[in-house]
């Protein structure tokens, strides 16, 4: 048999597999905890500007609808209206940035902010965490998470 046509080893293949298929998974990782991190920072300033205003509702709102109406189009959708307000209420639940846990993607933070009160929300988190949740589970699914949502999306 020539050298260049010799058979590769089963195991030899699968250990590159498994090399790419971790570097994938760090590379998705790596970038949604810096999309978590980007959301809580324009939470953090949206808050800040709104403090200007001190805090009138009404002022928020225009802030976040003209906002959006500045970034959306360069950005795409995911600076729309309601993605800014979830922005903002992002850092209203989670206002200590080193308590925004890397392990969580923002459709885990978006569940988490829906959910009515801390200790609820504490848990889920907690479970998330625990159980390696992707934030793609139906959420009827979810032991911890059933009954926990009061009506906000």
């Amino acid at each position: 048999m020539d050298k260049y046509n010799q058979i590769i080893s089963g195991s030899f293949v699968q250990d590159i597999k498994t090399i790419i298929g971790q570097a994938k998974t760090q590379a998705v990782r790596s970038v949604e905890f810096y999309r978590v991190q980007m959301y809580w920072k324009l939470g953090e300033r949206i808050f800040n500007e709104e403090q200007l205003g001190k805090e009138r509702a009404d002022y928020g709102t225009y802030l976040i609808r003209n906002l959006a109406k500045e970034i959306e189009p360069e950005f795409g959708s995911g600076f729309s209206f309601r993605q800014l307000e979830r922005c903002r209420q992002f850092y209203r639940e989670f206002p200590i940035t080193s308590a925004v846990r890397t392990q969580l993607n923002w459709s885990q933070y978006k569940m988490l902010i829906s959910i009515e009160g801390n200790e609820k929300r504490e848990n889920y988190e907690l479970e998330a965490v625990r159980n390696c949740w992707t934030g793609r589970e139906p959420v009827s699914t979810l032991p911890a998470f059933r009954g926990l949502t009061a009506g906000r999306t």
